[in-house]
């Protein structure tokens, strides 16, 4: 072949337009195409698909690519072929394709034109591959995302394990094996399962200068992540989630507050999976909610941001999450919400598994707790995993570095934890033992009578939340151990022991706490931030020239628990009215622009520093109710066929409706109240509603002298508020 003749970098220049090669790609790409057996350990964002692509290129025959992601494939075909002249350069095969695209695909392979074959384990397995396989000139396998074959790996596939056997079917050929993340244990893993304990192996390090690492309290995550994103508008990024209904609930609070978000998930339709990922690449939408299905292959160089909602399961998942950020070596931040609620739950997945299984899932969990509580250079404790040392104690680019935590000499308080836990029989879980320890009296402490025992709140002088951290650095300490088979029970370990016996000096850190400044007051949370009063009054008074205006009661305008939310948290963009308790989108378009002006002027002349963040719009947990029953009213069912399928009483419905009324949409009743009113009735009520000034139920009663009943009049003043408000 001509181009073979040719240096590798006028090869790289020629393909793929580069003058020069990243890190070790060269000495990788020789030993290929030497035929040796090459593994490579580089970092996201460090170019391991030129390893094999290059190469692939500038061989006899078609190299197959092993890939995990069917999702991906076709992304990673039509790169190359962007670099070619035709399709037929890359093909791949898998369960997605129709009986002529796969006769195509194999047309061109049998005629030698396809350099690159990406292929899903389970193809290769398939013995009618395997002797087509055969027939055809094989320049090399690449295994690429290696670490599936390890059972130490973060993403482990059962079906990756009979990769070699497959291999050797097939022919004797050099591969080549790649992945992002790889512990020592990982490796090894690798090339003993693949047989290539004598490859070339090439470790690139991974340390990533220009990544970020921030753990924070999971407290409001998604108030935080809506915050962080509206401070970073127009910036792509990717917010991880580990399950499905998370992902949905998370993008749709995203999209509610105005930012471009995407929902990803393998529940999803391959179709609606391939669309979102194509508008997060193409821009036209800046953030992907997402679980670990997403971004394996994503070659999108300016993701400015991994939101990890939910803590990763192995540290090596939240290492490859995080390297998609900054791949062009701008900016990366990476910030993880972590509570140890979460831990529990990953734990508990592990029950029922084997015991080997539960034993490697667990030593992978309590990685992450490692990192997640470390009070020490995040970069430093990640790539001592990796099996590389950092030089130096502060990178200058994590929050512990910038913002040291406080540590301190927790000897009495390990002590106490210790000799507690022995006193209660080793019965009992963390929570358990820091409640009894903080003098908390929970349903189950008094129901075993441990608010007697003579140890019941002798840590009453720290906080639960303060025992749960000592007891957790205890465990990463080795002082005290989890049962496998007793789900989360805490014993004392040989070495917590000769603690009791000898105690010494122990330093442990404060469990990391909120910034006062950053909280966020939510528009549910009580005792926030008080009303401004000369602005609440401003706007009661502008509400009411407004009203005058439109001929409107004022509370139809806005509630008075939306003028003082405005009094609260400032509001002077359409999205933040839209973030007010009690206004939806239709009535902040309707009315809002008058009192947005005017609290703008007010802030200005008062000098007011208004709060960092506005109200994040929560996405109530009856949001499908609401639509439901938004969808009922249209099909003009009654109130009592909605309540039945929802098992909920009429009064629940109707406040439900009303609720979504003041809110601003617009609904439709009449098929309802014109079986129960006359038109002059319900004109006369309709008189009454747009008449008086109080939005008074029992004034409304009286004023009809009990002639309507008050189901009547509620319907009809949600009538009247649709009409006149929305």
């Amino acid at each position: 072949m001509q181009t073979a003749s040719m240096p590798l970098t006028d090869q790289l220049k020629k393909f793929f337009g580069f003058n020069q090669f990243k890190g070790e790609q060269e000495q990788v790409i020789k030993s290929i195409l030497k035929g040796e057996d090459t593994f490579v350990i580089m970092p996201t964002g460090g170019g391991k698909s030129m390893c094999y692509q290059l190469p692939a290129l500038i061989s006899e025959g078609t190299a197959i690519v092993v890939s995990p992601l069917i999702a991906l494939m076709k992304n990673q075909v039509d790169a190359i072929r962007g670099f070619s002249k035709g399709n037929h350069v890359a093909h791949f095969m898998n369960s997605s394709l129709n009986k002529t695209d796969l006769a195509i695909v194999k047309e061109d392979l049998v005629a030698g034109k396809t350099k690159l074959l990406y292929v899903a384990p389970e193809t290769l397995t398939k013995q009618v591959n395997i002797d087509f396989f055969k027939s055809i000139k094989i320049s090399f396998f690449a295994i690429d995302e290696a670490h599936c074959i390890s059972e130490w790996g973060h993403d482990f596939r059962p079906e990756y394990r009979r990769l070699r056997e497959i291999i050797e079917a097939i022919d004797r050929v050099p591969i080549i094996a790649l992945t992002a993340t790889a512990t020592p244990k990982v490796q090894q893993d690798i090339q003993k399962n693949l047989g290539m304990s004598y490859a070339n192996v090439f470790k690139a390090s991974f340390n990533r200068p220009n990544l970020y690492y921030e753990v924070n309290p999971k407290k409001e995550a998604n108030s935080q992540i809506v915050k962080y994103i509206n401070q970073h508008k127009g910036k792509s990024g990717i917010v991880y989630c580990l399950s499905r209904k998370k992902v949905e609930e998370v993008a749709e609070t995203l999209q509610v507050n105005g930012i471009k978000a995407l929902p990803y998930h393998a529940g999803l339709d391959a179709g609606t999976r391939a669309r979102h990922q194509d508008m997060f690449l193409m821009e036209e939408s800046d953030v992907i909610v997402a679980t670990i299905a997403f971004g394996m292959g994503i070659d999108k160089p300016d993701v400015r941001f991994v939101i990890h909602h939910d803590i990763p399961k192995s540290l090596e998942g939240y290492y490859q999450e995080t390297g998609r950020a900054g791949r062009d070596g701008g900016e990366g931040r990476c910030i993880a919400f972590y509570s140890y609620k979460d831990i529990e739950k990953l734990e508990k997945f592990l029950q029922g598994k084997p015991v080997a299984e539960q034993e490697i899932g667990r030593q992978l969990i309590f990685e992450t707790v490692s990192y997640a509580e470390t009070a020490v250079c995040r970069r430093k404790q990640l790539l001592h995993y990796f099996g590389e040392d950092y030089d130096g104690d502060n990178c200058g680019n994590c929050d512990n570095c910038i913002n040291p935590r406080v540590e301190f000499d927790a000897q009495d308080q390990v002590s106490l934890a210790l000799r507690t836990i022995l006193e209660l029989k080793e019965n009992f879980k963390a929570n358990y033992i820091s409640n009894f320890l903080a003098g908390h009296i929970t349903s189950e402490i008094k129901s075993l009578r441990n608010d007697e025992h003579r140890l019941f709140g002798k840590g009453k002088d720290l906080e639960e939340i303060k025992w749960n951290s000592i007891i957790r650095q205890c465990i990463i300490n080795n002082y005290i151990i989890k049962e496998i088979e007793n789900y989360g029970v805490l014993k004392v370990s040989a070495k917590g022991k000769e603690f009791i016996s000898d105690p010494h000096q122990v330093m442990m850190v404060e469990p990391k706490k909120y910034d006062a400044n950053a909280s966020i007051v939510t528009s549910n949370s009580k005792g926030g931030a008080a009303a401004d009063e000369e602005l609440y009054a401003i706007l009661k008074e502008l509400r009411k020239e407004v009203a005058q205006n439109e001929d409107l009661p004022p509370y139809v305008i806005f509630s008075e628990v939306s003028l003082q939310d405005m009094a609260t948290q400032y509001p002077i963009t359409m999205v933040e009215m839209c973030n007010i308790t009690g206004v939806g989108q239709g009535k902040a378009e309707k009315f809002g622009a008058t009192f947005l002006e005017k609290i703008k002027e007010y802030v200005e002349e008062n000098d007011i520093d208004r709060p960092n963040d506005m109200i994040v719009k929560s996405v109530v947990n009856k949001s499908g109710l609401k639509v439901f029953i938004i969808q009922s009213l249209d099909r003009k069912f009654t109130l009592e066929d909605i309540a039945v399928a929802k098992n909920k009483k009429v009064d629940d419905v109707l406040e439900e409706i009303e609720h979504i009324v003041t809110s601003g949409t617009r609904v439709n009743l009449d098929h309802i109240l014109n079986e129960l009113l006359d038109e002059e009735y319900q004109e006369e009520i309709m008189d009454y509603f747009k008449e008086t000034e109080e939005d008074s139920m029992d004034d409304a009663l009286a004023e009809f002298d009990e002639a309507y009943s008050e189901e009547e009049l509620r319907m009809m003043r949600i009538k009247f508020l649709s009409i006149m408000g929305n």
